[in-house]
């Protein structure tokens, strides 16, 4: 009977996993594309995570005292509504073709972000059985994975294939070059009309459907503040690992066109096909695959043999040219797949009252994926090769493996 009360609640949080994951995974696509567009460098382009990824240290916290007012499924509503509104200014930032106001829209569908993922993990992980929470949260997020497959093929047919060569581009006069960069800049403006209004359809349904509310745990003491839920060990070194695992995962995703091109001279779309075909791909597979493998092994096991996979791949991705070097950031795609909500479910467990508070920070660490992207453009930039900002993707990867080897282990905190 409980399995049957949990079922559908389950089944539509679930596909807010697939809902993010599509508009994270155009980012990819947006980069080469508004890169192009207004000529900017790695460093410049790189602007568009960061403004992605700022929302998550600034909204995380507000979504965890939201959430802990109101509920999980006034959480969920209010991230959709911020979701679609996000994706109508592309419209106007189409129309006025300021790349700043490119930024502050995608800053606003990425609060609306902050908001559902700071809701639907922890609520993921509590619906059920507390022994099976991980696996729980690593077959939702792979929903995640289909969409990082779906998004960039889906978005490359749609906006970058309206492109002019630039052959063509070169050949124009000044003025038409630049009417020329507008209009594919203008591009994006079907493609988020749709997703805006599939958003909001969707934020009408929850309105309407029931959603149980989970109680984390019998202890009678409320959690006190967000500070109080960093007396946990596990749950500071959980923050620290998911800031180092979210810049390399965005790292890996945004730039990968990008590398792509560079080091084995891909066309775009071609490029774009081996981001979705590929990485997509590998990160759904090899998201499903975790979950199987949590069947019979510990996940911080699965955790630090994953992490030291990731760490031989990124020395390949640095060193070695051509399609090996494409096939090795593929093969990290696959390693690094179950990371995210691994992390995130050893960070939060045994937190009890904490859980919200213990949840707001560890997505607020997500900010990782603003601060080290450009970290990634800017030794990109100054060496002349793209392949050495997956320095940054190995220094990651590193400390994602000190969590599994000791930091997630649970310490009972002292009494505050």
């Amino acid at each position: 009977m409980t399995k049957n009360k949990y079922f559908f609640p389950l089944v539509m949080v679930t596909s807010l996993f697939f809902m993010w994951g599509f508009v994270h995974n155009l980012d990819p696509i947006l980069i080469p594309h508004l890169k192009k567009s207004f000529s900017l460098t790695n460093l410049q382009s790189s602007l568009v995570d960061s403004s992605v990824f700022i929302a998550y240290l600034l909204m995380a916290l507000p979504a965890g005292y939201l959430m802990k007012r109101f509920g999980y499924k006034a959480g969920i509503i209010t991230g959709l509504l911020l979701f679609a509104v996000g994706s109508f200014l592309f419209i106007p930032a189409a129309n006025t073709q300021l790349y700043e106001f490119f930024l502050a829209a995608l800053f606003v569908i990425a609060c609306g972000l902050t908001i559902l993922e700071t809701a639907a993990n922890p609520y993921v992980s509590l619906l059920g059985d507390p022994a099976t929470a991980t696996r729980r949260l690593n077959f939702a997020q792979s929903f995640n994975g289909l969409a990082a497959t779906l998004a960039p093929i889906i978005g490359a047919r749609i906006i970058l294939t309206k492109g002019y060569p630039d052959a063509e581009l070169n050949a124009m006069s000044e003025s038409a070059r630049q009417a020329a960069l507008a209009s594919e800049a203008s591009s994006v403006k079907g493609p988020y009309l749709i997703l805006g209004s599939i958003i909001l359809i969707v934020a009408i349904i929850f309105y309407f459907i029931r959603l149980p509310e989970i109680e984390e745990s019998s202890e009678k003491t409320e959690s006190k503040n967000v500070f109080h839920a960093l007396r946990h060990k596990h749950l500071s070194w959980a923050v620290a690992a998911q800031f180092f695992y979210v810049g390399a995962q965005v790292c890996v995703f945004s730039f990968f066109i990008l590398y792509a091109v560079d080091v084995a001279g891909l066309d775009k779309v071609i490029a774009a096909n081996y981001l979705g075909w590929g990485c997509g791909l590998a990160f759904m597979i090899g998201r499903f695959f975790g979950v199987f493998l949590m069947r019979y092994m510990l996940p911080e096991r699965l955790l630090a043999l994953y992490s030291l996979i990731c760490i031989a791949l990124s020395l390949i991705a640095v060193f070695v040219s051509g399609m090996p070097a494409v096939y090795a950031v593929v093969g990290i795609a696959f390693f690094m797949s179950v990371m995210f909500p691994t992390i995130f479910s050893l960070g939060i467990k045994g937190l009890g009252r904490d859980t919200k508070f213990g949840s707001s920070l560890i997505v607020m660490s997500i900010v990782g994926g603003a601060i080290l992207p450009p970290l990634f453009g800017y030794i990109s930039d100054i060496t002349g090769d793209i392949r050495y900002g997956h320095l940054v993707s190995l220094l990651c990867f590193a400390v994602v493996l000190a969590f599994a080897l000791t930091g997630h282990k649970i310490v009972k905190p002292r009494t505050v």
